[in-house]
């Protein structure tokens, strides 16, 4: 009974429930699962806090914190159980690389893309050479239609494939390996995102000749709320002409966010209205208002009904049931979580006459979401979406009293537009630091474009897309208010610094500018709320340490099967490759190499681009695009697209400059190099790097021939850190080479599992031999070394391990 009294006042509830948030939190920061059995003494011991709580005996603060630790013991427990039953499902580590016939159903809506599609698949039976195998329940598929990637080459034209739809039952050949992304600093987790989307494998299907083709084996009745979002998002397309408007359309009705253009991504990020553009909580929210009118309305026309339960009832309760079956159907995102627990509260407690403060209602559904998904809180969403709604509903209306039922239809008007104006005002105000933390890039057109696009969306193109289910006539207004729309954000967007980008600040930065973003957002007198401006300026001004003058550091990112160093000395930053081109619409750049110069506050001097292979000139120009204040240096030919982008000076032997007491020096190629035929890889510019005692060889794909023409030249190679060259072929790494160089530390990039077999077995062994100490992006991460600490790396992957990250044996060629 004390312990209820406890619950029901919101000065206690409140932390009480903090303790679910904090468990939670403590278990998503573990690097390795616990046992099952550990994971279930936790809960036991959470239980036996409650019983102690609610049996009395001591004061009301101390039942308070026996509740919020029982909480926090219950949350932790639960999320690191379901987490340890998750990784038993794990894929066998001697199953990766193998031909598997898999045989299952398509589980999700698939999603197609200029190189083939993807797709969900959940498998019913899986066997290997006739033999039956366990796989993982949903994996990842993705059947290619030819096209080349950083991990395929293109082998075959490209040639169309067997349409895919949800609920089908196929038989397929593919190849599997265990999830395994990129690790960069601040960069995105894709082992979270498919941890949290259930997925313990990826795959590719197999249809070269030789090997079964795919064959579709029946439609079921299964996942028809998956069939359904298919064929709404197909119907879109094939009314609506225009296919970027098509994928706007498509997103706001079925969440497909995929189906956006990645220009259109690009031009909402600019303008700070890219929350609108898929299903958020203010679209369920209106959905919820329709549906809940339209069901009491309809109730009414039944008497009998009324008797059983009053009109109002029965209309809210439809209007939050319809809301949940909307945001099911929409693909059941973090906003539209939060709004469906949100609404199901308000209605729960407006039928059972109760009245919760904002903040309790806020926090249940915010401990609703994370008992459904824990690892959402892991995600920019989440925050995102709480933060908003919390400040929305602290602040309130200002203008309540203006629009009083005395105030003439005129001050009503102007009344409420105040209050939205003064609403948005104040979410920008409290959510930009936020935004800086979570993305280090604000846009300053944001209050503008959102005051003009957010009733556009709400109140325009959001109806007529969703009427458009019924009458598909309607996608076509639609489809013509989104180009007026794009029209108006693309003005925004050229405007001069419509964005600014920020360095990610340290935690405790972080913090204190979130905080007084609350408070100048807050309804307190100006005094206190102008307190928050200097809280938020250590973020905005925060600049990560450089090295000292006279020494440098190199970062080689995790850019999958390609080179990509960043080098910065005190005072510039220069990128060595750009990566891999990864589709015909992403490369290294945008996924890895902006959002990473952009998070460490680099403003980059110079582009060496070793030579034209897209394994390593793949990214640059999203780099140069970025960062137009660059130069280029490069072995590239004249007519290469980069040179419309961007005049490109030949790199040459002899070439020399000095940053900040570092000298920099091209070894590799001579002029005299520069032959018709010269295959791209003899062409690699090599670049030494020396500070007063330490010294850095940059060697791209140079192969034995320039190896050796280096080591007869007597050029300067010798070194403490190798770029391991040619990611570890077979082709490179001559002894005599490694021995002129005779270096401490190798940095190996290549991509997991990839197609080539880098790095090879024999070129190891050569390290290993010498002592050498090789770290790989696989096992490594992105590897960052400092000349100050000359025989040490510091690994992301290590740095940074949480269990859901894939844990390879260790390095073959460790000494």
């Amino acid at each position: 009974m004390e312990l209820n009294l406890i619950l029901r006042r919101p000065a206690q509830f409140a932390p009480v429930l903090s303790g679910l948030l904090l468990g939670t939190a403590l278990q998503l920061q573990q690097p390795a699962l616990w046992s099952l059995a550990a994971y279930g003494c936790c809960v036991a011991a959470a239980v036996l806090l409650w019983c102690c709580a609610a049996m009395g005996g001591c004061t009301r603060l101390a039942r308070a914190a026996l509740a919020a630790l029982a909480l926090a013991l219950a949350s932790g427990g639960l999320c690191g159980w379901r987490a340890a039953l998750f990784q038993t499902q794990a894929l066998p580590g001697a199953l990766e690389g193998a031909d598997i016939v898999l045989e299952g159903r398509v589980a999700a809506m698939p999603q197609p893309s200029e190189e083939g599609v993807r797709f969900r698949f959940d498998t019913l039976q899986a066997s290997v050479a006739g033999h039956e195998v366990r796989v993982p329940p949903s994996i990842l598929l993705s059947w290619y239609n030819g096209f080349a990637t950083a991990s395929q080459v293109l082998q075959t034209a490209p040639r169309s494939l067997a349409p895919v739809r949800a609920g089908e039952r196929w038989r397929f050949t593919v190849r599997l390996r265990a999830p395994h992304g990129s690790s960069n600093p601040l960069g995105f987790d894709y082992e979270l995102w498919l941890w949290e989307q259930g997925l313990q494998a990826t795959g590719q299907v197999r249809a070269a000749h030789g090997e079964a083709a795919p064959l579709r084996l029946g439609q079921g009745w299964r996942y028809p709320v998956e069939r359904a979002r298919q064929a709404v998002r197909d119907t879109v397309f094939a009314h609506v002409g225009d296919a970027r408007s098509a994928g706007v359309l498509a997103a706001l009705i079925v969440g497909d966010q995929n189906a956006i253009a990645q220009q259109d991504w690009e031009l909402y990020r600019a303008t700070g209205v890219a929350h609108l553009m898929s299903i958020s909580g203010l679209h369920i929210t209106m959905f919820s208002w329709v549906a809940a009118l339209v069901c009491g309305s309809l109730w009414r026309r039944s008497s009998r009904l009324c008797l059983v339960c009053p009109a109002p009832h029965a209309g809210l309760l439809g209007g939050a049931a319809l809301a949940a079956g909307y945001a099911l159907f929409s693909g059941w995102g973090v906003p539209a979580q939060r709004t469906v627990c949100m609404l199901l509260v308000a209605a729960l407690l407006r039928l059972s006459g109760r009245l919760w403060p904002w903040q309790r209602i806020w926090l249940t559904a915010c401990a609703a979401v994370l008992l459904l998904d824990p690892w959402a809180m892991l995600q920019a969403g989440f925050w995102l979406s709480f933060v908003a709604v919390g400040v929305l509903c602290a602040v309130g209306s200002a203008s309540a009293a203006q629009c009083g039922p005395d105030a003439s239809p005129g001050r009503r008007l102007r009344g409420h537009l105040m209050s939205q104006l003064r609403q948005q005002w104040v979410l920008t105000l409290a959510l930009t630091p936020l935004t800086l933390l979570l993305f280090n890039e604000v846009s300053l057109v944001g209050f503008v474009a959102n005051a003009l696009a957010i009733p556009w969306v709400t109140a325009l193109v959001t109806p007529l897309a969703m009427g458009g289910v019924l009458l598909p006539l309607l996608w076509t207004p639609a489809a013509w208010a989104l180009e007026l729309l794009h029209a108006g954000l693309g003005l925004l967007a050229s405007w001069p610094q419509a964005t600014v980008s920020a360095a990610s600040p340290p935690l405790w930065a972080a913090a204190a500018a979130v905080a007084g973003g609350a408070l100048l957002a807050a309804r307190l007198p100006w005094g206190l709320r102008c307190a928050g401006l200097p809280m938020m300026l250590p973020a905005l001004l925060w600049q990560p340490p450089r090295p000292i003058a006279g020494e440098f550091e190199l970062l080689a990112a995790d850019v999958g099967q390609g080179n990509a160093v960043l080098i910065r000395t005190a005072t510039r930053t220069m990128l060595y490759d750009s990566g891999p081109r990864l589709g015909r619409s992403a490369d290294a750049g945008q996924r890895v190499l902006a959002p990473l110069l952009r998070a460490r506050g680099d403003r980059l001097d110079l582009l060496l681009v070793s030579h034209r292979d897209a394994d390593h000139a793949g990214g640059a120009a999203t780099v140069l695009k970025a960062h137009p204040q660059a130069g280029l240096l490069a072995s590239i030919e004249e007519t290469h697209p980069l040179q419309a982008l961007r005049p490109a000076r030949r790199c040459a032997a002899g070439q020399r400059w000095r940053w900040d007491g570092v000298d920099f020096e091209i070894l590799h190629p001579q002029e005299s190099d520069y032959q018709a035929g010269a295959k791209p890889n003899t062409l690699s510019c090599v670049l030494r790097i020396a500070s007063a005692g330490q010294t850095a060889l940059l060697a791209g794909d140079i192969e034995k021939a320039q190896e050796a023409k280096l080591v007869q030249s007597g050029a300067a190679i010798a070194a403490d850190v190798l770029l391991v060259p040619h990611h570890g072929s077979k082709t490179s790494s001559s002894a005599d080479f490694l021995d002129a160089v005779h270096p401490h530390i190798g940095l190996l990039q290549a991509g997991y599992r990839n197609r080539f077999g880098h790095p090879a077995p024999a070129v190891l062994a050569r390290y290993r031999e010498r002592g050498i100490q090789v770290f790989d992006s696989p096992h490594c991460g992105a590897a960052l070394w400092v000349s100050v600490q000359p025989r040490k790396v510091l690994c992301h992957r290590e740095a940074q391990r949480r269990y859901w990250h894939h844990l390879l044996a260790p390095p073959t060629s460790a000494p």
